[in-house]
């Protein structure tokens, strides 16, 4: 079995990048007899030529163009395993720039974003807003991630790929003065004000179907695409509302609500959009371990 000589491949890599031998021998510190035999060697290794001369520069051909798109990747990727594995030079921060669907609880981004500013000295950048917005940045490169309540769905033109990083039940919450509702649940529902998600929100949908599956119609006195908005009215004691079960303590304690019922016959699913087919940016490798083994678990 012959193996590639990355030696080679890098002064090809150089070369290309420097438009001349010249160039590339002061880059690389190297004679310029040197980089034209290791080039050679390549171009015998690999049985095709890769530069053809025009002038004074050297151009690619068709198959060193080829090469010239692996050897970007190739080398890319060595420089993001070294600084992963041999940590970041010293005061340098690594840059993670996030979108998050604004239908996710601000609670379970928070908790899915946490377990990256454990991976050493980090740039959090957080953008929120509807999903297909967040996926025309993600195609742009603009974002390294997305987290979002549904995957990419196909009707956005982006080539993305969709993490699950979990799922859970859904619990229901209300003020002390909607305490009374525990009992009988989910009967109790029947009439009592509720306080529900958009129906941008993958979940809308499925409490509707859940609803009328139980018999019951609760009385809708709000729509919101803001949960965190959602909570406080909840909070005044204007309606019970629902959130993943994942959540139930903090909610609970951050807004003085108590649980009076759950059901795990209701999805929240919640994933890590991106696109690469794998995770390699080492904050959301980070999110994704801590979400599946931890969180979701």
């Amino acid at each position: 079995m012959s193996w590639l000589n990355y030696h080679h491949l890098l002064y090809f890599w150089t070369v290309a990048r420097a438009g001349t031998i010249a160039k590339a021998g002061e880059e690389l510190r190297l004679a310029q007899p040197t980089i034209s035999s290791q080039i050679k060697l390549l171009e015998e290794a690999l049985g095709h030529k890769l530069f053809e001369r025009r002038g004074r520069k050297l151009v690619l051909t068709d198959v060193g163009r080829t090469v010239m798109r692996y050897a970007d990747e190739i080398f890319r990727l060595g420089n993001e395993l070294k600084n992963v594995v041999g940590g970041l030079p010293s005061g340098q921060q690594l840059r993670l720039q996030v979108g998050v669907a604004d239908v996710v609880p601000k609670v379970v981004a928070e908790r899915l974003l946490q377990p990256a500013l454990d991976v050493g000295p980090l740039r959090l950048v957080c953008r929120e807003g509807p999903l297909p917005q967040l996926l025309a940045s993600l195609a742009l490169h603009e974002l390294d991630v997305v987290l979002a309540d549904a995957p990419g769905s196909e009707p956005v033109s982006v080539r993305a790929f969709n993490h699950l990083l979990g799922k859970c039940g859904v619990s229901f919450f209300a003020a002390a003065s909607h305490s009374h509702l525990r009992k009988g649940f989910p009967r109790s529902l029947d009439g009592a004000p509720m306080l529900m998600p958009s129906e941008a929100s993958s979940v809308r949908h499925a409490l509707d179907l859940w609803f009328e599956a139980q018999g019951v119609r609760p009385t809708i006195v709000g729509d919101f695409d803001d949960s965190a908005l959602l909570k406080a009215f909840g909070q005044r004691g204007l309606g019970v509302f629902a959130m993943p079960s994942v959540i139930e303590a903090e909610v609970s304690r951050q807004f003085d609500v108590s649980v009076i019922g759950r059901t795990e016959e209701i999805e929240n699913c919640f994933y890590a959009i991106t696109v690469e087919r794998r995770l390699r940016h080492p904050a959301v490798v980070a999110i994704a371990e801590a979400a599946r083994s931890n969180i979701f678990s």
